[in-house]
């Protein structure tokens, strides 16, 4: 091994460290106890060192988002793969996405509440970033061709429902219902514009061919 690849595991295995520490730390007691000072002394680096790697604590809080970005995404990916339905599969990725928000509550708090550089829904958005929509986007992609827009509306919603939930803003135990509510809207509005499709298979209105959505009705 050269001493430039040396170099740059080390410099890895630092970060990863450092990352390591910050979710540890904030799982257990919060983001406010997540300071460069708090960190240095978990993992026994000086702060300049950490600084070296990270020029904030919002750079820090970034890269723990984008680990858990990479969570989700396989999360979801799995839930969606257990499943023969089409609906059902927007059912278990819905579920899997609500038990990853409440079991992971700093780790969620990183990726959607506190603020960090990270882009998103831009040209340029991290692969990360990008494969938690895309895991949600397969699961949608039966209904309807226009993508991108029911995937946003779908993970709105179940982002704000998780929300509310965490915070307890709304009724505990309701949770399924809530789900399946959602499920039913997505799939019956995709439905009923694949309704007006010309018979050709036309696209116009935005959702797939009806040979498409007939396999959904039939799952």
């Amino acid at each position: 091994m050269g001493i430039a690849e040396r170099k740059s595991r080390e410099r890895a295995g630092r970060e990863e460290r450092i990352v390591a520490a910050a979710r540890a730390v904030a799982e257990s007691e919060g983001w406010d106890a997540v300071t460069i000072r708090r960190l240095a002394k978990e993992i026994e680096y000086s702060q300049p060192i950490l600084y070296s790697h990270f020029a904030s604590r919002d750079a820090i809080v970034a890269a723990v988002a984008v680990e858990g970005f990479k969570e989700l995404a396989t999360v979801l990916r799995e839930a969606a793969g257990g499943t023969n339905g089409q609906r059902e599969s927007l059912m278990d990725v819905a579920m899997a996405y609500f038990a990853f928000a409440l079991s992971r509550p700093a780790l969620y708090e990183a990726m959607f509440i506190l603020p960090t550089q990270l882009q998103f829904a831009e040209a340029d958005t991290r692969s990360e970033l990008r494969a938690g929509f895309d895991a949600i986007a397969a699961a949608v992609s039966p209904f309807c061709a226009d993508v991108e827009i029911v995937t946003e509306t779908f993970w709105a919603a179940l982002h704000g429902l998780a929300e509310l939930e965490r915070s307890g803003r709304i009724r505990p135990g309701m949770r399924d219902k809530r789900i399946a509510l959602v499920v039913q809207a997505i799939v019956e509005t995709c439905l009923a514009v694949a309704d007006d499709i010309p018979s050709d298979g036309a696209t116009a209105t935005g959702c797939g061919p009806r040979i498409i959505t007939e396999s959904c009705r039939r799952s």
